[in-house]
C-alpha cells in the first residue's frame, strides 16, 4: 500500500500538470483582442449623469465585508462593514455599533465573508436585505438595503465553520447555515474526545435561521444533526420543489487529516436532501430536543440609533433518525461544490469538482424513489437513494473542475469550471453544450443577475476569477483579483470587461436597481431620533458627569460644533462623545475625530446620533475636528477639550462663544 504522502504527491502531480497544461499559451488567448470585440466599450458604458442597470452585491472574502459594484459598468460603489471593523464609518468603533460584533467569544472584529444572499418574495429577489455568512467565527449578516448597513447578526452555535451558507427559502422563511467542519458537540463539546474518534463522536448541523418579517431580527427557529461530513453549498428547491433544501456534502469517507487525498476516495459523495416543510412542523409540534448553544443576537435598532444584543442559551434540534422522511443522501459524483436548483424547481445541478461530468437530477424522480422506497441503502442511518434512479442525465464532458452553476431565463445553464478556467453553457434538458468561453484565470464562483431564482433577469454572466496574471498593473507581491462581465443576451457569451475586485471574492448576486432604489433612506429625520443622548438642536446641548464618566451633548452643523470648547474633565475621566448631525439634506456627512483618540472617528449620517469614547491620557488642551469635507468653511470646524490634573476643582462645563461675545 502506498504511503499518504506518496499519494499526495500523485495527487499534487496530477492537479499540477492540469494547472501548467490550462495555463499554457496555446490554451488560452494571449491577448484579449482575442475575445473582446470592438464594440464591447460601448454595451459597458454609463454615461456621466446616468445609473448603471444593476446593484451586484460581492462577498469581500476574508475582509469580511459587502462590496457593492454597478453593472454593467463594474464600478465599486461602497464598501459595507459587516463582520470587520471600519475605520472610515467608525462602524466597530463607536459605542453603538461595538454590540454588532459580540460574540459568545467576546468582540470578534473580523471574519471570512463568502456567499451574498438576496432575501426572496415567491422566490425572486425582493430588494430587501442582504444577507451573507461569517465563515471563522460562525454568524450570518442581514444587510438592510435601504441604508447600505449591517442591519442584524446573529452568532450560530454548535457549528465549525459557516461556509455552507446563507441559502434563503422562497419567501425568506429562513435562511440556512450547514457545518463546514464536523466537530464533538453536545456534551462531547467540551469533553476530552480523541481526533481519531471522528466517526462516533463527531457531528455536523443544519441551522435554520428566522429572520422576523418586520423588524429584521434574527433568531434560530431549530437544527437538524447531521452525520460527520462537510457540507459546501447548498440550493432551497422552488416551484415543484418547494419545501425542500438541496446541500452538497463531501468528505463521506470521514477522513479527518490529509483530506486532500483522504476524502478523495470515494467515486460518489452525496447531496442532501432535507424536507424543510416537515422540519417546520415537527420544531412547531415541539417535538426534537432543546440542547444547549449558547449564541448571541444583535440588532440594529433604527429608532434609537444603537445596537442591542439578546443572548440564547440553547436551542432546539431534530435528529433524522428519530424523524423518518426528514433528511435523504443521493449519490453525487466526488467532492461536489455547488449544489444548484434551475427556476422551475425540477432540476437539481451537483458539481463533483473531481469530476469530468455534471449530473443533473429530477425532482420528480427523487420523490418518486422515496414513494417507492428505492434506496441502496443507508449512510449513518439516513437512506441513500439509487443514483439512476433520481439521475435526469449527465453532461458529458464539459470540462475539468465543475464548480458552481446558474441559470438564465431560457433554459440555459453557466457552470464555472476551476481547472480549465472556463464558463460553460449548456441546455437542461438536452444537458448538451451550446457554448464556451475562456476567463482569466481559474474561476470561482460565478453569477446571473437573479440566476439562482426562480425569474432570472439574465442579460450577464460575472466571472469571479482567483487568479489575475498580467490584466492589471502589478502591485507587488499580491495582485488584485477579477471579475470579468460577458453579455449573455445573444446565442453566443461575449467578454466585455475587466474590473478589479477588494478582498477574496467568492460569491455575489445582483439585482436590478429599479427594484433597490425605491428604498434608499436618503436622510434620517431628526424628529425620529430616539437616541438616549440626542441634542435635536443647539439648544438642547449640555454636559453632565456620571462619577467617573463626562457625558457630552454635542450637536454638529456646517461648519461648527456645539459645544467646541469643554472644561473641566479630569484625567482618569471617561469622555463619551455624543454627536447628533443637525442636517437634514442628503449626502451631508459630518465627522468627529478626537486627536490621539485609539479608536476611530465617526460618521455621523443627517439626523443620526453616534458616539466615540475617549479615555485621556495625559493633562494638557487637545483638539477635535470633523473628518469629512462638508463646506468650504470645513477646515473651520474644530473644538477643544481641556483635560485636568485628577485632583483639579476645575468646573466641568461646555460652551460656544461667538465674536460678538467675546467683544
Amino acid at each position: 500500500m502506498k504511503s499518504p504522502i506518496k499519494i499526495a504527491g500523485a495527487a499534487l502531480g496530477i492537479t499540477a500538470g492540469l494547472f501548467l497544461l490550462m495555463n499554457s499559451p496555446g490554451c488560452r488567448p494571449t491577448t484579449t483582442t482575442t475575445a473582446v470585440t470592438g464594440d464591447a466599450a460601448s454595451k459597458v458604458y454609463v454615461k456621466p449623469g446616468t445609473h448603471d442597470e444593476f446593484y451586484n452585491f460581492v462577498s469581500g472574502g476574508f475582509s469580511g465585508q459587502l462590496a457593492i459594484y454597478g453593472l454593467p459598468s463594474g464600478r465599486l460603489l461602497r464598501e459595507v462593514p459587516v463582520f470587520s471593523v471600519d475605520p472610515e464609518s467608525g462602524y466597530g468603533y463607536s459605542e453603538e455599533t461595538k454590540p454588532m460584533l459580540m460574540t459568545t467569544h467576546g468582540f470578534i472584529p473580523w471574519d471570512d465573508s463568502h456567499h451574498p444572499e438576496l432575501s426572496q418574495t415567491n422566490a425572486v429577489p425582493d430588494g430587501r436585505w442582504c444577507f451573507i455568512n461569517g465563515n471563522n467565527t460562525p454568524r450570518i449578516g442581514l444587510i438592510d438595503l435601504g441604508t447600505f448597513r449591517t442591519h442584524s447578526m446573529i452568532e450560530i452555535p454548535n457549528s465549525a465553520g459557516n461556509h455552507s451558507s446563507p441559502f434563503s427559502t422562497p419567501n425568506t422563511e429562513y435562511v440556512i447555515a450547514g457545518t463546514r467542519f464536523s466537530v464533538p458537540m453536545g456534551d462531547d463539546a467540551s469533553r476530552d474526545v480523541s481526533i481519531k474518534s471522528y466517526k462516533e463522536n463527531f457531528k455536523g448541523t443544519v441551522s435554520f435561521i428566522k429572520p422576523e418579517p418586520e423588524t429584521g431580527k434574527m433568531s434560530i427557529a431549530f437544527q437538524i444533526v447531521t452525520p460527520p461530513v462537510n457540507f459546501d453549498l447548498a440550493r432551497t428547491g422552488k416551484g415543484v420543489s418547494d419545501g425542500w433544501f438541496f446541500f452538497s456534502c463531501y468528505n463521506t469517507e470521514q477522513a479527518y487529516s490529509l483530506l486532500e487525498v483522504n476524502a478523495s476516495q470515494r467515486d460518489k459523495d452525496f447531496i442532501m436532501c432535507v424536507n424543510w416543510k416537515l422540519a417546520e412542523q415537527l420544531a412547531k409540534e415541539g417535538k426534537g430536543k432543546k440542547v444547549a448553544g449558547k449564541h448571541y443576537s444583535n440588532w440594529w435598532n433604527h429608532n434609537t440609533h444603537t445596537a442591542e444584543s439578546t443572548i440564547y442559551e440553547e436551542v432546539l434540534q431534530l435528529d433524522p433518525k428519530d424523524h423518518p422522511g426528514l433528511v435523504y443522501f443521493m449519490p453525487c459524483p466526488k467532492s461536489p461544490h455547488g449544489c444548484d436548483v434551475n427556476p422551475t424547481g425540477e432540476y437539481i445541478v451537483g458539481s463533483g469538482k473531481l469530476a469530468a461530468l455534471i449530473p443533473v437530477f429530477s425532482f420528480k424522480k427523487i420523490q418518486e424513489a422515496i414513494a417507492k422506497n428505492d434506496v441502496e441503502g443507508d449512510f449513518a442511518g439516513i437512506p441513500v437513494l439509487k443514483y439512476e434512479s433520481v439521475l435526469h442525465g449527465e453532461v458529458k464532458k464539459p470540462g475539468l473542475g465543475p464548480l458552481h452553476t446558474e441559470f438564465d431565463a431560457n433554459g440555459n445553464a453557466y457552470t464555472s469550471f476551476f481547472v480549465s478556467s472556463e464558463i460553460v453553457k449548456w441546455n437542461v434538458e438536452k444537458l448538451e453544450v451550446v457554448d464556451r468561453v475562456p476567463t482569466y484565470y481559474s474561476i470561482g464562483h460565478l453569477m446571473v443577475p437573479g440566476g439562482n431564482s426562480a425569474k432570472p433577469w439574465g442579460k450577464y454572466v460575472v466571472a469571479y476569477n482567483k487568479i489575475t496574471k498580467d490584466r492589471y498593473l502589478p502591485t507587488g507581491p499580491e495582485l488584485t483579483q477579477s471579475a470579468q462581465l460577458y453579455s449573455i443576451e445573444g446565442d453566443k457569451m461575449e467578454l466585455l470587461l475587466d474590473f478589479p475586485t477588494t478582498g477574496e471574492p467568492h460569491y455575489a448576486q445582483a439585482a436590478p436597481a429599479d427594484l433597490i432604489k425605491p428604498r434608499e433612506v436618503k436622510f434620517f429625520k431628526i424628529e425620529e431620533n430616539q437616541h438616549p443622548y440626542v441634542a435635536k438642536g443647539e439648544k438642547e446641548t449640555r454636559v453632565e458627569r456620571k462619577g467617573k464618566e463626562v457625558h457630552i451633548w454635542m450637536t454638529t452643523i456646517r461648519s461648527h460644533f456645539s459645544p467646541d470648547n469643554i472644561e473641566g474633565v479630569k484625567l482618569g475621566d471617561e469622555v463619551y462623545f455624543h454627536v447628533t448631525n443637525l442636517e437634514q439634506d442628503w449626502d451631508v456627512p459630518h465627522g468627529f475625530a478626537m486627536k490621539g483618540a485609539a479608536n476611530a472617528e465617526l460618521l455621523i449620517m443627517p439626523g443620526e446620533t453616534q458616539t466615540l469614547k475617549w479615555i485621556p491620557t495625559k493633562v494638557g488642551v487637545q483638539p477635535f475636528y470633523c473628518t469629512d469635507f462638508c463646506s468650504a468653511l470645513h477646515q473651520e470646524m474644530q473644538g477643544y477639550i481641556r483635560v485636568s490634573p485628577a485632583n483639579s476643582n476645575v468646573p466641568l462645563n461646555a460652551y460656544t462663544v461667538s465674536v460678538d461675545a467675546e467683544l
